[in-house]
């Protein structure tokens, strides 16, 4: 338990706050350290709603090495770090759907396979949002730890399962092509 704990505090620890990104009043530092592994911010992107532009939440993508390439940063083997910071209150019904909405995009039959039952235990854990909470999706070889203001919410071992989380932000089908540019680190 001890262990988890020192875990999760250094997953939220910057590796040096000497350089950082701001981005819609959320700073996100230049490099993490987590489980030992120093990453550095591949991009920090805006997540808006509709034509009118709702600021929903603010994402920072850290990786090993700094990759503009969707492919190969969800193919890869390294671990990445994704940390999403909300600006807004979402209602567990509405990230749900935002969720589902996202595997649906970018897990397409028949090359793509999600299990119902892991599709459905997943969005059970996802919670009601307030502006402010941080979510934190840490992807290893071994699948995903997901952390929600700084707790412990699960974590998926299915590695495909895992890949189709972190698509749903830089794959085939993101929220908004802005989002995606970002997080690859276009900050146009």
């Amino acid at each position: 338990m001890i262990r988890g704990l020192i875990l999760a505090a250094l997953a939220l620890a910057p590796f040096s706050a000497a350089r950082a990104a701001d981005l819609d009043g959320v700073v996100m530092p230049d490099q993490r350290v987590v489980d030992g592994t120093r990453m550095r911010l591949n991009g920090i992107g805006l997540r808006t709603y509709s034509i009118l532009g709702i600021h929903i939440y603010v994402a920072g993508l850290y990786l090993e090495r700094r990759s503009d390439n969707p492919d190969s940063i969800l193919h890869s083997p390294d671990r990445k770090l994704l940390d999403i910071r909300f600006l807004r209150d979402v209602a567990a019904e509405d990230a749900r759907r935002a969720w589902l909405d996202g595997f649906d995009h970018n897990c397409r039959l028949p090359e793509c396979y999600l299990d119902p039952r892991d599709v459905e235990r997943f969005l059970a854990a996802v919670p009601p949002i307030h502006k402010g909470d941080e979510t934190t999706l840490f992807f290893t070889s071994r699948g995903v730890d997901v952390t929600f203001n700084q707790r412990p919410l699960g974590d998926i071992t299915d590695t495909h399962f895992a890949e189709t989380v972190l698509a749903t932000f830089i794959g085939p089908a993101p929220p908004t092509p802005r989002l995606k540019r970002e997080l690859l680190g276009d900050q146009r």
